[in-house]
């Protein structure tokens, strides 16, 4: 009863004399069932009109101070269709991730550009290889951000016109997803810059710009797909399919990037394809989310997750890729042409 208590009124329940706060405000307790020695899955049930429509304060009556009990996680959330409609979900989502690239029918392609440290033209270059690669969306990478080295409005105008060149001479036409970063002034001055080069794509890291500006932009923008990176979503004990996979998708993420199993973190195959499922299922009548699994990925593994995820997905490799020098468009052909001309088994 404290964890309800904590995540609905703060206070002592003896303090309370308003007869509609006891009834309809104060959290209750739904079941609790033990699962292994000494650890208990609890079913809370919250009051919608605490929470609001915005995602900030749904996180915070989610979790907000039960967050900072060590051994508490957040693993599930049910809500009913009519608070989803509120938030209204991805506004593209993978069907229209598709319909941008003509990709009916098979999985996206995805490439990352960096190392931060290198100039717009040496952004651009790398953006024009992979396009003639024929990768279908090149992203920055989430480190670049307003570095003097290449601020958001030297690199989106190189790059953007690099890809336009791809675009007229070889008819590939690759979409460009700059990193927003910064405050919520920022990043609507860096959506109007990429505006103005033809840019209808970017990506956010909710956990580090808030939860509640992906919400803000999604619905301020909504000719924009928006890409969430999962950048510190690790630090939340927030199960991953739960933040990655319903929750950044119903604050209108269009694509949910988050580290793939066998890679350079730690989620296991049970936990991508919980998370993968999440972001695609039926839910409340919210368009699908994009899954992009990454994170160290190799193009000797395209196969295996293709297999394992299906062809719903976004197939990220970034370093993998680049890291092949000279060879990078042959590479990056290669890698397209493999997803393209994926049969399962």
């Amino acid at each position: 009863m404290a964890l309800a208590i904590e995540q609905s009124v703060e206070m002592p329940v003896s303090a309370i004399a308003d007869a509609n706060v006891l009834v309809n405000v104060v959290g209750r307790v739904a079941a609790i069932e033990e699962i292994a020695i000494q650890s208990y899955e609890v079913v809370i049930d919250l009051a919608t009109s605490s929470a609001t429509s915005d995602a900030g304060q749904f996180l915070n009556m989610l979790f907000g101070n039960s967050s900072l009990q060590a051994d508490i996680v957040l693993r599930d959330v049910r809500i009913p269709s009519e608070y989803a409609a509120l938030f209204g979900g991805p506004r593209h989502g993978l069907a229209g991730l598709r319909a941008r690239i003509g990709a009916a029918g098979r999985a996206l392609t995805c490439s990352a550009l960096k190392p931060q440290g290198l100039t717009p033209g040496g952004l651009a270059d790398l953006a024009a290889r992979l396009a003639r690669g024929g990768i279908d969306y090149i992203k920055d990478d989430h480190g670049l951000a307003e570095q003097a080295a290449a601020s958001f409005a030297a690199r989106v105008a190189a790059i953007a016109g690099a890809l336009h060149a791809v675009a007229r001479t070889e008819g590939h036409v690759s979409r460009y997803v700059p990193n927003l970063s910064g405050s919520l002034d920022d990043m609507r001055r860096q959506i109007a810059i990429a505006t103005d080069h033809g840019i209808d794509a970017a990506m956010i890291a909710p956990m580090i710009a808030g939860p509640a500006n992906l919400q803000a932009l999604a619905r301020a923008y909504p000719g924009f797909a928006f890409l969430a990176h999962p950048a510190l979503a690790g630090a939340t004990r927030i199960a991953p399919a739960l933040l990655l996979g319903k929750l950044f998708r119903l604050f209108g993420a269009d694509a949910t990037i988050f580290p793939n199993h066998g890679g350079r973190f730690g989620y296991s195959g049970d936990v991508c394809r919980e998370l993968a499922t999440a972001a695609r299922q039926e839910w409340h009548g919210l368009r699908a989310t994009a899954p992009v699994p990454a994170g160290g990925m190799t193009r000797d593994r395209v196969g295996e997750m293709l297999e394992f995820y299906g062809i719903d997905i976004m197939v990220l490799i970034g370093g993998g890729l680049l890291e092949s020098g000279a060879r990078l468009t042959q590479v990056a052909s290669d890698f397209a042409a493999e997803v393209k001309n994926f049969t399962p088994s």
